[in-house]
């Protein structure tokens, strides 16, 4: 995993045990939890959220490139909004890629600014394409993954044992606007 990804407004680094105050006000929160349920329950408090991020930062270095799981910082504050994941996705191990946010940080365009960043970052790596896998009720990640430039594939019970919305993005869907071209 590297260390950092970062975008216009945000950097995407990795968990460290200082985060488990605000990482809670993220995963411990029933508005974020219930869209991840079951891959992860909601963390009831804090000496759960230091477990959880005791275990990803143990996992990190395992992880086969571009594999992570990153924390979300402002770049303007320092701070933390949310988490981004890219992990390989049984049983055909594509890389499915995801973002939690607080929901103080909802609707200011973060998630899919993290995850276009988890996209290039993919693609440089010689990942031909990611997937998110989205509940049907959830519309906040459908947009956010049409605002990416995701195609929208159909539904599928290939993961997780649940009905997912599957989306899909190869190099060249990436929005041109979020591709971190630089102009001149």
């Amino acid at each position: 995993m590297t260390d950092e990804l970062a975008s216009e407004r945000l950097v995407l680094r990795s968990w460290t045990a200082d985060d488990a105050e605000s990482a809670l006000g993220v995963y411990g929160t029933a508005e974020v939890a219930r869209w991840l349920y079951p891959a992860m329950d909601r963390v009831p408090d804090l000496a759960a959220m230091r477990s959880v991020l005791d275990r990803w930062i143990a996992e990190g270095p395992r992880l086969i490139v571009p594999g992570g799981r990153w924390a979300i910082e402002s770049l303007a504050t320092g701070e933390l909004v949310g988490g981004a994941t890219l992990l390989p996705l049984p049983p055909d191990e594509a890389y499915e890629m995801g973002w939690q946010l607080r929901p103080g940080a909802w609707g200011r365009g973060y998630a899919t600014e993290a995850g276009a960043a988890l996209a290039r970052w993919a693609f440089a790596q010689g990942v031909e394409e990611v997937i998110s896998l989205v509940r049907p009720a959830n519309k906040r990640a459908a947009a956010t993954a049409e605002r990416i430039g995701m195609e929208w594939v159909g539904e599928t019970d290939k993961y997780h044992r649940l009905r997912l919305q599957e989306y899909r993005l190869r190099p060249g869907d990436l929005l041109p606007d979020l591709r971190g071209e630089r102009a001149g």
